[in-house]
């Protein structure tokens, strides 16, 4: 009996090496394309990082860092902006204060998307600039109901230290001047990496 049951043990241990170690061949079914997919275990535990930092988007003054590149022809009728299409190189800093330390900056693209309400498509990365993180980014890319209170939005990546990078930002507004439309935006940013 024992004989046996080392056998049924041997043979699971073997049949287990066999199937994670065979990559997946393309089949006739139109996936010519790919290439191997083998199982795969990273060898680093993953972590949650919890950052946060301030977002000045500068509309005004000699210096903007959120300009319009594009617009639609009804989008100078629409009181939501719809069909504007904004580039942004905004400052990320640790305080609402602009003065405040620098830590990135976030580069990316704001388009007014809502017909009744104003809501942005929000693709961005967040550049990191200082310390440990300095040139990984994080990407994002979701809607962004501005005068709700709080907004989520999803992570879709990373690069360098947030390689495989997911998971989520809230934004805040902290301040927002309805004149120059210059906003301060407080962001948490809860993202899970190896």
């Amino acid at each position: 009996m024992a004989t046996s049951i080392s056998s049924f043990l041997l043979l699971l241990l073997i049949l287990s090496c066999a199937i994670n170690s065979t990559p997946v061949a393309s089949s006739k079914h139109g996936n010519d394309y790919l290439i191997s997919s083998e199982i795969i275990s990273h060898p680093a535990v993953e972590k949650q990082s919890h950052f946060r930092f301030y977002w000045h988007d500068i509309h005004s003054g000699p210096n903007p860092t959120n300009v319009r590149v594009a617009q639609a022809a009804e989008t100078n009728k629409s009181s939501t902006f719809f069909g504007v299409v904004n580039m942004i190189d905004d400052p990320l800093t640790t305080g609402p204060d602009l003065s405040s330390k620098l830590v990135g900056r976030a580069q990316g693209i704001i388009a007014g998307a809502g017909i009744y309400k104003l809501e942005y498509l929000m693709a961005m990365n967040l550049v990191f600039t200082d310390g440990k993180y300095n040139g990984s980014t994080i990407a994002i890319l979701g809607r962004n109901e501005v005068f709700t209170a709080v907004r989520e939005m999803p992570i879709v990546g990373g690069s360098g230290l947030f390689r495989f990078a997911r998971g989520y930002v809230q934004a805040r507004t902290y301040s927002h001047d309805l004149v120059t439309r210059d906003a301060v935006v407080e962001y948490n940013v809860f993202v899970n990496h190896y």
